[in-house]
């Protein structure tokens, strides 16, 4: 790999965190104003996160060491798994450890914290909080890793250079496992981020919170670093859907300015047209029961097994 590669590699990763507010902004917007109403600035979470960073933390007396460091772990974790997803170029000098396999365990070592962070402290919202966080990871793991297998056993293998090179080619077409795939990866990044219908991130009724219930205690910087890695999560989700289903446009590294301009500039359209998507969604349905979101999440976990056995069936058959 040459320096200009591991600079773009730099640039990337930057781009990840420095974009992944202005998602959080663009998403509220569009809702907004699908619920005609003005609404915030698209750059209002910035704000936000300014504000939060320059208040002073308050810390529960009982809180441990574990309730002070677990959100910086939290967004250390959640900003390594997208720096790994290729947004705007691929085979970059992280390509060999881009590994679905690998995000999946990074987001699953930051929920594991925030579950953690959720029971430190010791309240009912808390530990309210985690108990249904960890009920819905048990579905939305397993799910996403059958998802995973699906487009492993496409590609051959679970790097995601490998596998945005295999949607390329000639031999992905249209496929029945590759569609029960994308709906069942799409109904985990719903439940993952928290959004509707599984839940609702502008809500604090505790009848109905999951993430919020865990972050509840929190506050300042703590809080602010939370938000972060929740918005870098949005992308993250966002990214690989893109990168994985929709790779076109993507530069390759070494390809020049004009190949990583003309991959920025799809990666922000595709991210753009995810978002909107995202909030139609939101908007034209209501938030479903508590108990009924295993079943929600249910079906991504027997999509993806199901997409996984035709295709297993279909290659053993040939």
């Amino acid at each position: 790999m040459s320096y200009s590669d591991w600079l773009i590699q730099l640039a990337q990763t930057a781009l990840v965190l420095g974009t992944a507010p202005l998602l959080s902004g663009v998403t509220r917007k569009i809702r907004a104003r699908l619920l005609r109403r003005q609404g915030a600035s698209v750059l209002q979470p910035y704000r936000d996160l300014l504000k939060l960073i320059r208040k002073e933390a308050v810390v529960a007396g009982n809180a441990s060491w574990l309730f002070r460091a677990a959100p910086y772990l939290i967004f250390a974790t959640t900003w390594v798994a997208a720096a790994l997803v290729p947004t705007f170029a691929s085979g970059l000098p992280l390509g060999a450890v881009a590994d679905i396999i690998v995000i999946v365990a990074l987001l699953g070592t930051a929920r594991f914290l925030l579950a953690l962070a959720g029971l430190d402290v010791g309240t009912s919202f808390g530990g309210l909080g985690s108990s249904r966080e960890m009920l819905f990871a048990s579905l939305a793991e397993p799910a996403m890793l059958m998802a995973v297998f699906t487009l492993s056993l496409f590609a051959g293998s679970t790097q995601l250079s490998s596998i945005s090179a295999y949607m390329l080619g000639p031999g992905a077409g249209v496929n029945i496992s590759l569609a029960l795939a994308l709906v069942a990866l799409i109904i985990v990044s719903i439940g993952e981020n928290a959004r509707i219908p599984v839940d609702n991130p502008a809500t604090h009724l505790e009848l109905t919170m999951i993430h919020e219930a865990m972050i509840l205690e929190y506050s300042g910087r703590h809080l602010a670093v939370l938000e972060a890695a929740a918005a870098v999560k949005l992308l993250l989700y966002l990214s690989l859907i893109a990168c994985v289903f929709t790779p076109w446009g993507t530069a390759v590294a070494g390809a020049g300015a004009l190949a990583y301009a003309a991959g920025l500039l799809a990666w922000a359209v595709k991210l753009a047209l995810l978002a909107f998507l995202l909030v139609l969604f939101e908007t034209a349905i209501a938030k479903m029961r508590v108990f009924r979101v295993p079943e929600f999440l249910g079906i991504a976990l027997m999509l993806g097994l199901l997409g996984t056995i035709l295709l297993f069936v279909s290659k053993v058959s040939r």
